[in-house]
């Protein structure tokens, strides 16, 4: 194969130029993970000006059958890696190799709520790989959705909100626990999340990124971020909603009681809950389901498209990959 072929599923989102996500699929000729890196690189551009176009691309049908495998392939595409140790992400991960670990280790029954992979921190990455290794029997399905066209929705119904958002950007308050809990979305520990063996050395590194915290009886850790950006500009014409507003209200403990234990303004005011509930109720409108299939692989541009996770139930482990990248 050497050409791009692509392929059309329902559901997918058009917006008259482009369809989102792009699936791209392998005729049967790509059998070898050399051949793969090889097409790869003749194909970069094109794959590249598609991920730039829909915010999305899936890749179906490759020969990609494990952590090794899917490493391979992602590394072909020559990204900077960004590693699980170096990142500040709240959940607790398992390392396959160095560039590939798992996407999240929060029970089957817990959905993971639509974001942009840790916007809710000072250094996030720009793309994102997954890879399933085993898809689950039923549900589990990633959902990937357009911030841009979320954020252009928002600016028709709720035009004050939306500069309120461009004009004061956001804070997150999180909480670190003292020991991994894989049973949480954000279990992660401080001494894991921010690489340090103390309360010295934890403290050092939050005022060097510019946060404030303030430590628990129990041995946890609560910290605010320094003023995030809500809303990025991407070109001339593309504003992106991004930030972790979604994720937050509807999946941190105790948030939709009150939002602002975890997030507000820039300013430290309170987000509208009306607002808040808006914003996840025109998600919906631009949101694709990405059903898995084994030895998918999916790229993902982690500045104009969110991501999550549905519940999902059965015998089978769904098992999803990622490496990420940023450039």
């Amino acid at each position: 194969m050497t050409s791009i072929q692509t392929l059309s599923v329902p559901k997918q989102i058009d917006d008259g130029k482009h369809v989102f996500p792009q699936i791209i699929v392998n005729d049967g000729s790509l059998t070898s993970a050399d051949q793969c890196h090889a097409w790869i690189k003749q194909n970069l551009t094109e794959i590249e000006q598609h991920l730039e176009q829909s915010g999305a691309v899936l890749f179906r049908g490759f020969p990609i059958d494990s952590a090794e495998t899917f490493d391979e392939f992602s590394d072909s595409f020559d990204y900077p890696n960004f590693t699980y140790k170096e990142s500040l992400s709240n959940a607790v991960r398992i390392n396959f190799t160095e560039r590939v670990f798992t996407a999240n280790e929060a029970p089957k029954d817990v959905e993971i709520y639509l974001h942009h992979e840790m916007a809710q921190t000072p250094i996030s990455p720009s793309k994102l790989f997954f890879f399933c290794k085993t898809a689950a029997d039923e549900g589990g399905a990633t959902p990937l959705c357009r911030s841009d066209m979320l954020f252009s929705a928002l600016q028709q119904q709720m035009p004050e909100l939306a500069q309120e958002f461009i004009s004061k950007g956001l804070k997150y308050t999180t909480h670190m626990p003292a020991e991994n809990n894989a049973n949480s979305g954000q279990g992660r520990s401080w001494k894991s999340t921010l690489s340090v063996d103390s309360i010295e050395q934890a403290e050092q590194k939050l005022a060097d990124l510019g946060y404030s915290w303030d430590w628990q009886k129990d041995g946890s850790l609560k910290a605010t971020t320094p003023v995030l950006p809500a809303v990025i500009q991407m070109g001339e014409n593309r504003q992106v909603f991004y930030n972790q507003l979604i994720a937050a209200y509807m999946g941190w403990d105790g948030v939709r009681e009150n939002p602002s234990k975890a997030i507000t303004f820039g300013d430290d005011s309170d987000i509208p809950i009306e607002g808040l509930e808006l914003i996840n109720s025109l998600s919906h409108e631009f949101t694709f389901d990405l059903e898995w299939q084994d030895g998918d692989v999916a790229l993902v541009d982690n500045y104009l498209t969110m991501h999550g996770r549905r519940a999902y139930s059965g015998e089978r482990k769904r098992q999803v990959l990622v490496a990420l990248a940023i450039d």
